[in-house]
């Protein structure tokens, strides 16, 4: 059993005990289903933002802790101070030491779009994710069927959400439907874990001029950025190159003055 596996196998089952500690009825009654998402596409294509999705987690599976005291009070609003154009928020509490409380004390700080970065893999979660305050989800195509992802897909926008579609390779790309906002290419191996750049490279050639195309995961340098901005990627989440430091929200504002200085 691969590690993606085994984490959709946890997710279903914390998934049927929060559907019994807190029903739907109760999570329509968040101040947050009255409220209209922040656009996560118009801060992507915004000219004077960096493109960059700060990313908050606090351990990962594949490198165990990177920053388990971080307060998200500070590192969401610096993030965002630093110039960063939206948030991504771990929920996943058991393999990446998030918490939906995470993204509720974010949303409570910050003007901006939110990503919920979990597992979804049931329409409970998106309604859950509108509960929190989440502007986006992620639906991650390795471990759903193309229906499974049009139904969650159709229900987030049916709340004013958008969704980025994750994707590892061109066959995931079937995944695709009308209700998909942005496609994230993931150059981590959710199978094992491996990180290769070159990944994103790969599947520049599906680009349309139409399409809003993100990269995720192994960006290091301001360089790494630009080579993907000329493949045709219009947004770049980054997580742990800013978390393993003692001061991320630092981390990426000077990672995104270097970007402006460099690569305006």
């Amino acid at each position: 059993m691969n590690i993606l596996t085994n984490i959709a196998n946890h997710k279903r089952k914390q998934v049927a005990t929060r559907k019994e500690l807190y029903p739907v009825a109760l999570l329509e009654k968040s101040p947050f289903f009255e409220t209209t998402p922040v656009s996560l596409t118009r801060y992507l294509l915004r000219p004077d933002k960096s493109g960059i999705i700060a990313e908050f987690k606090r351990k990962s599976p594949s490198k165990g802790v990177i920053n388990a005291y971080v307060s998200i009070d500070q590192v969401s609003i610096g993030y965002m101070q630093g110039g960063a154009s939206a948030l991504s928020i771990l929920t996943d509490e058991e393999f990446f030491g998030g918490k939906n409380e995470d993204l509720i004390r974010a949303r409570e700080l910050n003007y901006c779009p939110i990503l919920r970065k979990d597992f979804i893999l049931d329409p409970y979660q998106v309604l859950e994710s509108k509960s929190i305050g989440a502007d986006a989800i992620l639906l991650i195509a390795a471990i759903l069927t193309p229906a499974q992802t049009l139904e969650l897909a159709r229900l987030a926008r049916s709340l004013g959400m958008e969704t980025i579609l994750e994707v590892h390779s061109r066959d995931e790309l079937v995944h695709r439907n009308g209700h998909i906002s942005i496609i994230g290419v993931n150059n981590r191996n959710l199978a094992d874990f491996s990180v290769n750049l070159e990944t994103s490279m790969s599947l520049s050639e599906f680009i349309d001029k139409d399409d809003l195309f993100i990269s995720e995961s192994g960006l290091r340098e301001p360089s790494d950025i630009r080579k993907l901005r000329l493949a045709g990627y219009r947004g770049f989440l980054i997580g742990e190159q800013f978390m393993a430091t003692s001061d991320p929200a630092t981390a990426c504002q000077q990672f995104i003055s270097q970007l402006k200085s460099e690569y305006p």
